[in-house]
């Protein structure tokens, strides 16, 4: 590197390179330092260049683990940083571009070589490179201060504490980046990670008290989506033109094409990966999921979730409780809009499913807003188009929506909400429909969907756990949405009665070959016997609840009656199939009054005139259905694979080798 622009190719030979790498000692005090921090670099533009990049760094990293308990020199580099970011704050203000593009490389080389440190040795052996000074061969100061901490710290202050502008914008994402390499040890271990060095240093000692600070700025940072500035116009003049002094090595992302790899889901596609608009927001919100999901420490919950539990609205002015040091505030307003922008990404999904199911003041404050299209409208279009989207977006949505039809407030207001012309819907021309029944259309599909590829189980109960939550508040259901709640039941019977005569020819069967072993048809059928029961269960919730509200509903009952003739005598339905067959009887009876040739619009007179004349006293009444979202136990063996998933597919400027990847599998294709 040093004071010319350098290319990726080079890197192996680079003279300043091999000498911080290798056998001779650099004090922290010696000019060497300023002629290796004086290097501009043209910014990787593909993925071949970045694992150039990973390639070059590995054969420099690898001379600096076998020299540095000799030399200290990886020591040396972190303490020439951390005197630099010293200064960091007064140089942003007197706008000095030199020593903050040379402090910004400074941390560009550490988090460069920290990934390949920690991809290679163990944590122990990490933190021990981190004690080692100019000494002889192998020693190492016991007593000096805790050099990986001190580290740290100073990445947390440097995120919250350093002004956002053009000439920093690039050393705050370098910052970031640098904290999820210090924890992307996880990474490597088949097994979700309980105790870690890097655990320990973030949930106690000098770091804990920057968490709700720290926490609070990614949020922000996040809000904001600061763009990043145009290349070059925070540094200094271009110089030559093999290169001029671009804004670092990994700001490339940026602009740059990046190797994607997903995790298989939902289609088995992988995501189209979006430009990223605003790269310090993105890698902010991968460093906060990361940190949220954090295991807990044997002695003390981790503080990170705690803050993201407990912060409030800056316009709350109760007090904070006592028992909470990490609570603070936040605009609630501006952090809504940001959250219903962005749910495009997997990981502002989580953030939303995050906060919606810890922080009961997020929670509380959404529910009450009069604008909730804004963000259930994203939502459902996850859903809508699940064959493009992995297993775990699909999950979040679907679990975000169980967790929003908790509450009646929602389940009445939604069907208010009055929308027109709903473009991404395609099965249909939608010119006017309420978010109520929009809803329930794509959740009925997103269940048809998984009846016909996925067939997961866990899909299907969280689809109809939401529908059974709205149904006894079903109002003024849209044709189309009442139309194809009957059409799901109508398949769900049809594949009733498939797997029933399967059963049966296969018991058939049996009695001539008692060798041949039998297809478990007997939990084929239990399974759809108990959606189909959670199905009349929905209709008679809405039936009980608001029939007057529903006429489409009844007239799509009279359309499809003989669908729920072989249901009213079949043991397991018999008793919910009540309010069903009277509601069928007695409208039935009505129109047969009426006379043959009725249109549609006569039809639905008759509907609303019979609503009124119906004794409310003889239909049954049923407990009401509600379910509640419950997070399974260990939910980190889902959610932190899940986060470094996201971080692995979608981080600024950081590339791990797939095949060195031991967490999770992806598909690289």
């Amino acid at each position: 590197m040093g004071s010319n622009s350098s290319r990726i190719g080079d890197l192996p030979k680079n003279e300043y390179l091999k000498k911080l790498s290798g056998t001779e000692s650099v004090s922290e005090n010696d000019p060497f330092w300023n002629q290796l921090l004086s290097f501009s670099f043209p910014a990787p533009t593909s993925s071949t260049e970045l694992k150039l990049l990973e390639e070059a760094t590995i054969s420099v990293c690898r001379s600096l683990v076998e020299n540095n308990p000799r030399t200290g020199n990886l020591g040396a580099l972190i303490k020439v940083f951390l005197s630099r970011t010293k200064e960091l704050k007064l140089s942003a203000e007197c706008q000095n571009h030199i020593f903050i593009w040379q402090t910004h490389n400074a941390l560009f080389i550490i988090c460069c070589l920290l990934k390949v440190f920690i991809c290679e040795m163990s944590e122990e052996e990490l933190q021990l490179h981190f004690t080692y000074e100019e000494k002889s061969p192998g020693s190492y100061s016991s007593d000096s201060e805790d050099l990986l901490e001190e580290l740290l710290c100073c990445l947390m202050q440097l995120i919250t504490d350093i002004p956002l502008l053009d000439i920093t914008y690039e050393i705050s994402v370098e910052a970031v980046s640098t904290m999820v390499v210090f924890l992307s040890c996880q990474l490597f271990h088949k097994e979700v990670l309980r105790q870690s060095i890097s655990h320990k240093y973030l949930m106690r000692g000098r770091c804990l008290p920057y968490t709700s600070k720290l926490v609070k700025t990614l949020l922000y940072n996040f809000i904001r989506q600061e763009k990043p500035p145009p290349p070059g116009a925070h540094v200094l003049p271009q110089q030559s033109d093999s290169g001029g002094l671009l804004y670092g090595l990994a700001s490339g992302v940026a602009t740059g094409l990046w190797t994607v790899f997903t995790l298989g889901g939902v289609g088995s596609k992988a995501a189209a990966a979006p430009e990223l608009s605003s790269p310090l927001a993105n890698q902010s919100l991968l460093l906060l999921l990361v940190l949220a999901n954090l295991t807990d420490a044997a002695d003390a919950p981790n503080p990170y979730r705690q803050a993201i539990m407990s912060f409030k609205n800056t316009q709350d002015s109760s007090p904070f409780p006592s028992s909470n040091p990490h609570a603070f505030q936040i605009n609630f307003n501006s952090l809504y809009m940001a959250l219903c922008e962005q749910q495009t990404s997997d990981q502002a999904t989580l953030l939303l499913y995050t906060l919606l199911h810890q922080n009961s003041n997020i929670r509380t404050y959404m529910l009450a807003r009069t604008d909730m299209e804004n963000l259930v409208l994203p939502i459902l279009e996850i859903l809508y188009h699940v064959e493009e989207r992995n297993s775990h977006h699909v999950y979040m949505a679907l679990i975000i929506l169980l967790i929003l039809t908790e509450d009646d407030g929602f389940n009445r207001s939604i069907h208010e909400v009055i929308l027109k012309n709903i473009t991404w819907y395609s099965e249909r021309v939608l010119t006017e429909i309420s978010l109520g029944s929009l809803l329930i259309l794509v959740v009925i599909r997103t269940i048809q969907y998984n009846m016909t590829r996925t067939r997961d189980k866990y899909l299907h109960t969280n689809c109809l756990a939401a529908l059974a939550n709205m149904s006894a508040q079903f109002r003024s259901l849209h044709q189309y949405a009442a139309q194809r709640i009957i059409s799901l039941f109508s398949l769900l019977s049809k594949k009733h009665n498939k797997v029933l005569e399967q059963a049966t020819q296969s018991l058939r069967g049996s009695l001539s070959s008692n060798d041949v072993p039998l297809p478990d048809y007997a939990q084929d059928l239990n399974v759809i016997e108990e959606v189909i029961r959670m199905m009349l269960e929905i209709i008679n919730s809405c039936l009980t609840n608001s029939l007057h509200h529903n006429p489409n509903l009844v007239y799509a009952l009279l359309y499809k009656r003989d669908l729920f003739e072989q249901f009213r005598t079949h043991p397991s339905f018999q008793d919910i199939m009540q309010n069903i067959d009277l509601v069928i009887t007695f409208f039935s009876s009505r129109l047969l009054q009426a006379g043959a040739e009725l249109s549609v619009e006569r039809v639905l007179e008759i509907i609303k005139q019979g609503v009124v004349a119906l004794p409310k006293d003889r239909l049954k009444k049923f407990p009401e259905l509600k379910f509640k979202y419950v997070e399974e136990e260990q939910p980190e063996e889902f959610f932190i694979p899940y986060v470094w998933s996201l971080v692995y597919n979608t981080a600024v400027g950081l590339y791990w080798n797939p095949q060195d990847i031991q967490l999770f599998t992806m598909d690289s294709d």
